[in-house]
């Protein structure tokens, strides 16, 4: 289970290496994306608070990267934290999230990025539910959920 402390030492001594890396032009990433995502996954934008179609949504079943399809998140570590954004207490796998400081608007935060594409996902926060006490909070545009078969 991963800490706040591992999650700062990434943005300090580097990322986990990913299983595999995917690169595309900017055109292909704006061919393949929708306007809304291509500005949150590949410009690092933001969507409003609770405007986010998988804001609510507790099925079960993986969130997969908008841009790659690499899987981050997983339903059972999802979690209402009231912020308006989906919100989770660790990625998948370890290596499925890079971490990058983010020092943008006048505040030190840590942004997460899918490891495989660079997608910009959302930022972590060191104010979750035990036991590791971890927020990812994710922009609904940046994922995708591939639901269990019942």
């Amino acid at each position: 289970m991963l800490t706040w402390k591992e999650i700062i030492s990434f943005t300090a001594k580097g990322n986990p290496i990913p299983d595999k890396r995917v690169e595309k032009s900017e055109n292909e990433w704006k061919n393949l994306l929708t306007p809304e995502q291509f500005r949150i996954a590949r410009q690092k934008g933001t969507e409003r608070p609770n405007s986010g179609a998988l804001c609510s949504i507790y099925d079960e079943g993986q969130y997969n990267c908008i841009c790659c399809n690499t899987p981050l998140f997983d339903s059972t570590i999802k979690f209402d934290s009231s912020s308006g954004w989906p919100s989770f207490t660790q990625p998948i796998k370890e290596n499925a999230i890079k971490y990058h400081k983010d020092v943008s608007f006048g505040m030190v935060r840590v942004e997460v990025m899918c490891n495989t594409c660079d997608a910009h996902l959302g930022h972590i926060f060191p104010d979750g539910p035990e036991p590791s006490g971890l927020r990812y909070c994710i922009n609904s545009e940046s994922m995708q959920l591939e639901k269990e078969n019942s």
